[in-house]
């Protein structure tokens, strides 16, 4: 219980802090919204000042940044200045498409990542680990926007096999063959989201558990005549879960943050796409929303981990 309030006082501190340095680092970017209207000789200077009172734009800094806290603490991120919706109407009608590529991601990416990675790991100097290593370099290299761009051209227009963007290709009649035709518009970027992301953790698993098989106990483990599967179930694995779960949640970030590509590319209505047309137009209120909404969901799954950490060892304590 201690632990958990020490994560909430952490996750509120961290919030206000992106916050502060998201405010800041907007406000001093070049141009603003109402750049384009100042370029425009039928709008008055009159005009702007006006809409500027209209979204409190006209006050110092400090101002309306604590208008602004004020307001996110009531869950309310304002008016977006492009679409004159609700900031918070918008997210969370784009919201559940990035949460479900990224919750599909993150567990695939786990699970592939262990298996190549220990099987890599057993079998040191094969063919296999070999192979692994190569797939995993060829992961981390590869840029994710390259790949896209290199399988829709294959795939989506030459072969014709895969949609090439959206989520949609049939009506929403709510049949079986509308959500496996919703599925397959996700199996290009789900499947780079995935492939940029086990490259680096394969290699930290499969580094982990050469070490893990140089131990004492997992010696006296074959020496009492142990299986490979019993060796793997009750000595390796509970000693891969923390460090593998801990890199997981660090990765958060990188992964929510990839999404933007990935969903520009493939024309998905989620936050990613959102954020990229909010930044073209300067739309501060849900920059700012889709800021605090990601930081807020990257911390809560930094929480979740360390959690996770908590159930697996008992004796783990936040240092």
């Amino acid at each position: 219980m201690k632990l958990l309030f020490k994560k909430i006082f952490y996750l509120i501190t961290m919030l206000f802090i992106i916050s502060l340095i998201s405010f800041i680092a907007i406000n001093a970017a070049p141009n603003s919204f109402f750049a384009s209207g100042e370029l425009n000789p039928n709008i008055t200077p009159e005009s702007i000042e006006q809409l500027k009172a209209i979204y409190g734009l006209d006050r110092p800094l400090y101002v309306q940044f604590f208008s602004w806290v004020s307001a996110i603490i009531h869950l309310d991120f304002g008016i977006s200045f492009a679409s004159g919706e609700m900031v918070k109407d918008e997210i969370l009608s784009r919201i559940p498409i990035t949460l479900t590529i990224n919750i599909i991601s993150m567990v695939l990416i786990f699970i592939i990542s262990l298996y190549f990675g220990i099987k890599s790991a057993l079998n040191k100097n094969s063919l296999f680990d070999k192979f692994t290593g190569q797939l995993s370099l060829l992961s981390f290299a590869m840029p994710s926007f390259y790949l896209a761009l290199l399988l829709v051209l294959v795939f989506a227009i030459n072969f014709e096999i895969l949609p090439i963007a959206g989520l949609h290709g049939v009506p929403n009649d709510g049949s079986f063959s509308y959500y496996l035709d919703y599925a397959w518009h996700l199996v290009l970027p789900i499947f780079i989201m995935v492939f940029g992301g086990i490259g680096s953790l394969i290699l930290y698993i499969r580094s982990l558990t050469i070490e893990i098989l140089k131990s004492d106990y997992i010696f006296f483990a074959k020496a009492r005549g142990l299986s490979q599967k019993q060796i793997l179930r009750y000595y390796i694995l509970p000693n891969l879960y923390p460090p593998v779960i801990t890199l997981l949640g660090l990765s958060l970030p990188g992964i929510i943050g990839g999404s933007v590509i990935l969903e520009t590319i493939f024309s998905i209505d989620g936050m990613g796409l959102l954020f990229y047309q909010s930044a073209l137009s300067h739309d501060y209120p849900v920059i700012m929303g889709i800021l605090i909404i990601g930081a807020f969901l990257t911390l809560i799954g930094n929480m979740i981990a360390d959690l996770v950490l908590l159930k697996l060892n008992p004796n783990y304590e936040e240092k």
